[in-house]
This record gives C-alpha cells, structure tokens and sequence, in this order.
C-alpha cells in the first residue's frame, strides 16, 4: 500500500516532466514563452557578472569606484563587467544592450557568444552593433528554423520582399535597391523553387515589372503568368527578349540624359545618376528579371547555338554591369554556375552581388556561390541536410553570411496571388510582344445548384 502512495504522489511531478520534455520538442515556441524565458532570464540576472569575468570581458573598475568600494565596503575591489540594460523578452529569445567599458569591442562579445550561449541556456546568441560603445545581445531560445514562423511585422517598401527567416529571428529582407542582383543555387527538391515564389508573390503586389525566362517550357514561371509582362520559354524566346531588355535600358539611360541634360555622346559607363532621381511621373516601371536555370542558356549543341549563346550571355552580363541604374534588375536561379558553362559565366557571376545557397550536390557548387564572397560560409551550405528543404546560406559582398530559411508556399497559393494582383502590372510597350497568353478564368454560375432531369422515354 505504501508503495503505491508513492507512485501516486511521484506520478505527479513525472507527468509534468515529461510533458514539458513533449512540449520542448514538438512546440518550442510556447515551451518557451512558459518555462524557457523565465529560467533564462533567472540564470541571466544570477550569473552575469561571474560570466562575463570568466569569457574576459570585465575590466578593472575605475579609479573613483575603487576608491568609492575601499570607503564604503571592507570587500575586495573586482573588475566589473559591461553594464548591462533592460532586458526585453520576445516571442523567441531575449534581447539585452550592454554599453563596453573602455577598450572593449563588438568582436571581443561576438568571440564569447558561444560561452554566453552555454551559461544562460539558450539556443543561439547573436551581437550587433548598435552604436559606438553600445551592443546589442539577441538571444534565442530555439531552433527558429526547424518550424519558421514569419515575425508579425516586417518593415517593406517598393521593392522589399520579406522571404525568408534569419537563424537569429529576424526576417531576411529582399532589397533590390541595395542588392540590386541576386545568384539562387541549390540541387532539386533543395527550396529554391519556394524561395523564387516568395519573390514573385512579394513583388506581384507591387507597381514593378516582372520579366521571365524560363527554359524548363515554363514549368516553374507558367503559374505566374498572370502577372509577368514578358515570359521566355526557351533558348530562341530568351534570344530575342534579352536584346529588348537591353533596348529598354539604353532608352531609359537617354531619358535620364534629356532630364540632366546630359549631352547624348557620353558612354553610359560614366552615368553615375539612375532613374530614382526622374519625377515620379516620368520614372519608368522597375523591371526585375527572372532566368529559372540559368544553365539551360549556356548548354549548346551546335556552332549556331553557340553563336546565339554568346550573344545572350553578353546582354545578360551587360544588364547586371548597368541594369540598377536603369532600374532593372537580376534573379539568377540554377544548380550549378561555374566556369565550365562557357565564356562569360564568371564575369556574369562577379555581377551578382546578393548569393543565396540551399543544399547542393558537391562543395564546387557551394565555392561557386559562396566561396569569392565568405568562405567561411561553405561549409556550412554543405552541411545542409536533405530534409531541411528551404535552408539555405545567404551572403554577399560585405562578406557577412547566415542561414536562412523560406516559410511553405503552395504553388496554387503564390499562383492565386499573382492572379490577383495581375492589375498591377505596369505598362512596359517594349515588353508587349512578349507577354505570357493567359486563359480567362472559367465562369461560375450563381445560384443553387440543380440537377440535369432524368431523361425519360
């Protein structure tokens, strides 16, 4: 009888074990806003100053504080650490200011963060730079990017598209205007798919053209056609869209000339103005460019294909040198984009300043992406697992990098928002050739459905 007393009084507190372990692995969200943050926050206040002491970041206490403890107190004067802020919790971490003492820097906080972590009991701790002297701690109590939930509010704007989820919890946002051109690799079923639709669904939204190419027949921008000014399905489509594009950017160069009152025989290499500084009434309609497996206009068969190769990467390469300023912009997208494609393939890759990474085949396609801008950073798209479709590694030129991961997007989701925004389409008349055939939409009728009759004799 006593032993099953016991049981009962133990059956209790087991219980609540084991469903705060169940909640921990299948909703880490509300584990933490009801059992993480408060142990972290209490580990936090407990244990900073002996924490900071031991990962080197306090300093010996200034002269008037030595003084001031050796008059008040009979305690031994010990270095002090940062002084540290309020402590404001969110929906997946903490985040805490600390203001450095003197001849402290981000770096010397940014090389303890892996000890932070390990102390207070979080999953990841991250550094930014405020202002001088100050930084911030954002600390996150899980793996954000196992199940992605966007943040509630994302700052946009024309040409910003929130796609994908930071590992620090913040939204990873697609500027064009200060990345204007952008290189997406990944292997098949690796998300890059679902990182395009998040694109094309921001951006079908907003008053921008957009421009495909598709050489796959359309598979990949079909769904979309509703709201693209000018879709390429093959090699001999794109052959004859690019020239266009590169018309319409020339054209709008000379617009931007007869406004400044540029004379018309300078190079538009030595342009340094774009069409941002026209009125709003006379600025043409940015366009942005899609090329879905970039590889397919490189492959050649013949001396004719190789001809109209050149030719196609040559304006490819010329809307990536001048395209920004002229307000149109590249989304490159394909496995692999290396030297071995052909003439032009690196210098049209040193054009594409964004780089986005998911999981691919071999490192050689990890070092086409990531290796001339982070390093660092290939390893860690090698180490993507083939049942984390989306995650993907995203840098560029700064040389900073981290991982991301794009929310799920139904095809038939992105679709239907295309089809509803297809009003918004801006009137580009050199794209008009070129513009996708949509079929309308069936008619519904209204009312309540009958049955036929029944066909009698």
């Amino acid at each position: 009888m006593t032993d099953l007393v016991t049981l009962a009084e133990l059956g209790g507190p087991l219980a609540v074990i084991g469903g705060a372990a169940y909640a921990r692995h299948a909703h880490p969200a509300a584990y933490w806003s009801t059992v993480g943050l408060p142990l972290s926050v209490a580990r936090l206040l407990a244990s900073y100053s002996s924490t900071m002491d031991a990962c080197g970041l306090t300093v010996e206490p200034s002269r008037w504080r030595a003084l001031a403890v050796r008059a008040t107190t009979r305690r031994e004067v010990r270095p002090v650490p940062p002084r540290r802020g309020v402590i404001r919790p969110t929906s997946t971490g903490l985040r805490v200011r600390l203001r450095l003492a003197p001849g402290q820097e981000p770096t010397d906080v940014a090389a303890s963060a892996e000890r932070l972590r390990h102390a207070w009991g979080v999953h990841a701790v991250y550094v930014r730079d405020v202002k001088p002297g100050v930084v911030e701690l954002r600390l996150v109590g899980y793996d954000v990017l196992r199940k992605v939930r966007m943040p509630r509010r994302v700052d946009g704007g024309l040409l910003r598209v929130p796609v994908a989820l930071r590992e620090d919890a913040t939204a990873f946002v697609r500027d064009y205007r200060a990345v204007p051109h952008e290189l997406v690799l990944g292997a098949t079923l690796s998300g890059k798919s679902m990182y395009l639709r998040h694109v094309i669904s921001g951006l079908a939204a907003q008053p921008v053209a957009l421009v495909g190419i598709d050489c796959k027949r359309g598979v990949e921008l079909a769904p979309f056609a509703s709201r693209l000014s000018a879709l390429a399905t093959d090699p001999g489509e794109a052959a004859e869209l690019l020239p266009v594009l590169v018309k319409e950017m020339e054209d709008r160069y000379d617009l931007v000339k007869a406004r400044q009152g540029i004379a018309p025989g300078i190079p538009d290499e030595e342009i340094t103005s774009d069409v941002w500084g026209l009125p709003e009434g006379e600025r043409p309609a940015p366009i942005v460019l899609f090329v879905d497996e970039v590889a397919e206009l490189f492959l050649v068969a013949t001396r004719k294909d190789e001809e109209r190769r050149d030719e196609m990467v040559t304006h490819l390469i010329r809307l990536a040198q001048l395209g920004r300023a002229a307000g149109i912009y590249l989304e490159v997208c394909g496995q692999r984009f290396g030297a071995e494609l052909g003439k032009g393939a690196t210098m049209l890759r040193a054009q594409l300043t964004g780089r986005v990474c998911h999981r691919v085949n071999d490192e050689a396609s990890a070092k086409m992406a990531l290796g001339d801008i982070a390093p660092e950073a290939v390893y860690a798209a090698c180490s993507i697992a083939p049942e984390l479709p989306g995650l993907a590694v995203v840098g560029d030129t700064s040389g900073g990098w981290s991982r991301i991961r794009t929310p799920y997007l139904s095809l038939a989701d992105a679709a239907a928002v295309c089809r509803d925004s297809a009003h918004l389409a801006p009137d580009v008349p050199a794209l008009a050739p070129f513009r996708p055939y949509v079929p309308p939409a069936p008619v519904v009728a209204s009312g309540t459905a009958t049955s036929p009759r029944p066909v009698t004799e």
